[in-house]
């Protein structure tokens, strides 16, 4: 059995559970989640410190959304909290009125995306490699930032970002297709740049 078989039938079994308001198996789902939601969110706001009470709040308000609902109109637990992450998100910045920062570094906490199965041999490109991309990601407009991270960050599947965001499945596959696109012509173009101040 692979492990997404076996991922999906631990997050039912646990959807099931949180049907019947099991405490448990809520503390379960937040062991699972945090970190991710986490990274989710600090990517959305830039700041640590914001970053932390959203990813509280929104473990709080998956609470009372499983007290209050049926959970019914949930596709997957993974889509419930991203989406309920993603309100929370605008939520926070409709109250604070502030312009949307993303800051994928924090000078004193750097977040560090890799592929620990790659070999060492490549790390120095993929280190070069990742530098560009985080510099050039917060560039893309917020739609393409978003679906790159729930994706490629996160690793929601299409359906999970479609639930979350609200959108169908073939939009989404629609925005991620010009999001990668408008982010590799941009990694070009600075390269390029690169080369010839070198």
């Amino acid at each position: 059995m692979s492990l997404k078989v076996v991922k999906k039938f631990k997050e039912k079994q646990l959807l099931q559970q949180l049907k019947h308001k099991d405490k448990e198996a809520f503390i379960k789902v937040y062991d699972e989640y945090v970190q991710d939601l986490y990274r989710f969110i600090y990517f959305k706001v830039g700041r640590e410190a914001e970053a932390q009470d959203l990813t509280s709040l929104v473990f709080l308000k998956a609470w009372q959304h499983i007290q209050n609902n049926s959970l019914s109109d949930s596709k997957t637990l993974r889509a419930l909290v991203y989406k309920i992450a993603r309100h929370a998100i605008i939520d926070h910045y409709r109250e604070s009125s502030s312009k949307l920062e993303v800051s994928l570094d924090d000078e004193q906490n750097p977040i560090e995306i890799v592929d620990e199965s790659q070999d060492l041999s490549e790390d120095l490109d993929r280190k070069n490699n990742f530098a560009l991309l985080r510099e050039q990601l917060p560039l893309l407009k917020e739609e393409y930032r978003e679906v790159i991270v729930l994706r490629f960050v996160n690793d929601l599947s299409l359906e999970e970002i479609a639930d979350v965001t609200g959108k169908s499945r073939g939009n989404v596959r629609v925005i991620l297709h010009r999001a990668l696109a408008a982010l590799k012509e941009m990694v070009e173009k600075e390269l390029d740049n690169k080369k010839e101040n070198s």
